[in-house]
């Protein structure tokens, strides 16, 4: 049983936050200490977001489902899990979460708050990963919550670690995400004019996820 709706925004909102600042913020600091080494850069990046992907849905996970992310909300209520109204809630707190979380990455490194991201990350192979990312992360999740639900923070965590390493996008798989990613200029970053690429992609990918993980798992489609 989870908490009241006004403790579950909170927490998504804290989460997202706590998310987005480590994506990013990591990823800066890698930058800065890898001399030029993209590969170096994207394994620090990769490291820090898998930690606090654990602690996080470890520590909120009980409290509001931790799902950060819109795509997550979206397969949920199509699942009956979480009232429509109450869904459009979490993505609005998960996105303003996710920006705020920007801000302070940006605020810690002495940048400047809201930025324009230049990293380009444009075309239909990338598109197709984030689809791929989704899929897996919301096909992990589905599974997880039939069969092993005490290991969800580490199945969350590799998973997405997973997807940093085999998907030509670095796995986003989080529409909030990838919407505060484009208000970063860093490693992190993604084009303004990439998103909506990026976001139907996820979208795609979590619907898929849905309905597969629905007759894999045993949870009737609504």
């Amino acid at each position: 049983m989870y908490a009241s709706l006004s403790r579950r925004l909170a927490a998504e909102a804290l989460g997202s936050c706590l998310l987005a600042a480590t994506v990013i913020g990591s990823g800066i600091l890698a930058v800065n200490l890898s001399g030029g080494n993209d590969g170096v850069a994207l394994l620090g990046n990769t490291l820090a977001t898998a930690a606090i992907l654990y602690v996080l849905v470890g520590a909120l996970g009980p409290v509001s489902g931790a799902h950060f992310n819109p795509a997550v909300t979206l397969v949920a209520a199509l699942r009956g899990d979480i009232r429509p109204a109450e869904a459009v809630a979490y993505a609005a707190l998960q996105t303003a979460g996710c920006i705020a979380g920007a801000m302070l990455a940006h605020a810690m490194f002495d940048l400047a708050l809201i930025q324009a991201a230049t990293t380009s990350r444009a075309g239909p192979a990338k598109m197709l990963a984030e689809g791929a990312a989704t899929f897996a992360l919301v096909f992990a999740i589905l599974g997880g919550m039939r069969h092993r639900p005490s290991d969800m923070p580490a199945i969350v965590a590799l998973v997405i670690t997973a997807g940093y390493w085999w998907t030509s996008s670095t796995s986003f798989a989080n529409p909030a995400i990838t919407v505060a990613r484009s208000l970063s200029d860093s490693f992190a970053g993604i084009r303004m004019a990439d998103v909506a690429g990026f976001v139907a992609g996820q979208l795609a990918g979590a619907l898929l996820a849905w309905i597969a993980g629905g007759w894999l798992f045993g949870k009737k489609l609504q």
